[in-house]
């Protein structure tokens, strides 16, 4: 496999960020190399719509790779913890979640530019956002800066001169301008799953940050979000 400009790896999670990341660098011109992370995450439904979603998609290859975080605990999201409901947007605003797994974007980074070497990808797209999750660390323009430079140090290809670049297309838009993006590029919304804490046939709560972010973005864009919710 010859290195290619114009194959890109995307960190496809099944949600809403990261399915329109994927549209977005399909619209740039890329071809799709999907990496899902199963970590123990108690959404595990989301690895279901990742592969739902990259299907819809006619992605180049779409791996899923196990990564144990539940082992590691710290969060809500991978423990016994309960998943915050019903806050309102200065509580979503004000210090860091405990849905925060500790270092799973540094984590899901450096498996990302493991693969990327693999399928001699240059471009690394990635579906951080920064609006609606200020409390998270790793969803920062500098952490993702500071990424790349240990990257470059750290891989193969960067210390040969042919370093990988990280995209985050969404960083700085709201949920409503990421929904308006997504229509543009006709993504698969229906496919998608944002819930950390669906019931066990996978229906969204309705009250998690994310499900109210979510919710919030689809009214202020004037789009119906075609997922169901257990709270209407």
């Amino acid at each position: 496999m010859s290195q290619d400009p114009k194959r890109a790896v995307i960190l496809l999670s099944g949600g809403l960020d990261s399915t329109v990341t994927a549209a977005v660098a399909r619209s740039d011109g890329f071809a799709l190399y999907c990496l899902t992370i199963a970590y123990g995450q108690r959404h595990v439904v989301e690895v279901t719509r990742a592969r739902a979603v990259a299907e819809a998609l006619r992605v180049e290859e779409h791996r899923v790779t196990e990564v144990d975080l539940q082992g590691i605990g710290g969060s809500a999201l991978t423990g016994h913890m309960a998943v915050p409901k019903d806050r309102g947007v200065g509580a979503r605003t004000e210090g860091i979640p405990t849905t925060y797994v500790p270092a799973r974007n540094m984590i899901l980074l450096s498996l990302a530019f493991a693969y990327a070497e693999v399928c001699e990808a240059r471009r690394i797209y990635f579906g951080a956002n920064i609006v609606d999750y200020s409390g998270y660390p790793d969803c920062r323009p500098e952490f993702i800066r500071a990424f790349e430079t240990v990257a470059k140090l750290g891989t193969r290809s960067g210390t040969m001169g042919k370093p990988t670049e990280i995209l985050a297309p969404l960083l700085m838009l709201s949920k409503a301008e990421i929904v308006r993006r997504g229509f543009e590029l006709n993504v698969p919304f229906h496919l998608t799953h944002s819930c950390y804490d669906p019931d066990q046939a996978g229906v969204a709560c309705g009250r998690c940050d994310s499900c109210l972010i979510r919710r919030e973005g689809f009214r202020q864009a004037g789009v119906v979000d075609p997922v169901p919710y257990a709270v209407p």
